[in-house]
């Protein structure tokens, strides 16, 4: 019987390092295509016609996608060069931790993004009213929504 618990135990841990790597899948290519936007963008012509605070707005979200790139894709190489894994249960740990900061990062970087392509567009006023609106929605559906139905269960 115990042997059993035991293998439930860790076939259930097996199945969430799964999920912990397909959501790592999900959120990694969010992270590229926003880098890769912003690498390119101080080669576009009228770049260097932006204002200061501009260009202080897109260092400050290319330094966040890149620092989200960093951590959403650290747990994979992690564990690679760490195989095979001697304590999963600390190394998930510290890979949520690390995947949850970089989705931090990333959701600041989007919020940001929004505000530098909406701000060129159509002004400040609407650049803000747009990044609040979309830190709104972020907020709601990567953070409150979650919490909100964890409690419920």
């Amino acid at each position: 019987m115990s042997e059993e618990r035991d293998y439930d135990a860790e076939e259930r841990d097996d199945g969430d390092f799964s999920d912990m790597l397909s959501e790592m899948r999900i959120l990694l290519p969010g992270a590229q295509m926003l880098s890769a936007f912003l690498i390119i963008l101080p080669f576009n012509a009228g770049f260097a016609q932006i204002v200061h605070m501009e260009k202080l707005l897109f260092l400050a979200t290319f330094f966040l996608s890149l620092t989200s790139l960093v951590l959403l894709s650290a747990p994979a190489i992690q564990h690679r060069l760490m195989r095979p894994l001697k304590d999963r249960v600390r190394f998930k740990r510290v890979a949520t931790r690390q995947i949850v900061a970089g989705a931090f990062a990333l959701a600041i970087a989007l919020v940001l993004g929004t505000n530098l392509v909406i701000s060129e567009v159509f002004g400040a006023s609407v650049g803000l009213i747009m990044s609040a609106v979309m830190a709104l929605l972020i907020l709601c559906a990567w953070w409150l929504l979650p919490m909100y139905l964890k409690r419920r269960v």
